[in-house]
């Protein structure tokens, strides 16, 4: 079954049972992967389909960051929860240690050992941590790992 199936299936699901959350999340969800459909004018595959939550989930972590550093506490819990629902359609996320390994290799592999080839780590890392890991942790740990 594909992404967007069940985002579909599970969108009748909340319906029935009245989870109005996770019916907003399911259609905020829907709508962006719609318009992403309509601006690349073909129907999108699953792993198009997880960049486009990817970046919702990118947009409410950032949010929920504001939100916290204004004092918003109930504001950045309700994005948090929308994030655990758009999880839940992304691919499991890597672990720290199992990211820092995938670095480490990289690191390896081109020869980096400066941070003047961040650039080169980070371009051959992100494609093969995509929708698995957060840019952000990746960048941290490559920074972590090339000043050493």
């Amino acid at each position: 079954m594909s992404i967007k199936e069940r985002l579909n299936e599970d969108l009748k699901k909340a319906l029935k049972e009245g989870e109005k959350q996770r019916l907003s999340v399911i259609r905020m969800a829907k709508a962006a992967i719609i318009n992403e459909e309509k601006n690349r004018m073909h129907e999108l595959n699953d792993d198009e389909v997880i960049e486009v939550l990817s970046r919702e989930v990118k947009k409410r972590r950032e949010a929920k960051e504001e939100y916290e550093r204004l004092g918003r506490r109930d504001a950045a819990e309700e994005l948090e929860r929308e994030i655990k629902i758009l999880q839940e359609y992304l691919p499991l996320q890597l672990t720290e240690e199992e990211l820092e390994k995938i670095v480490r290799e990289t690191i390896e592999e081109i020869g980096a050992n400066s941070l003047k080839d961040m650039g080169k780590v980070m371009s051959t890392v992100l494609p093969r941590v995509k929708g698995r890991a957060d840019g952000r942790t990746v960048n941290a740990i490559v920074k972590r790992l090339l000043q050493n």
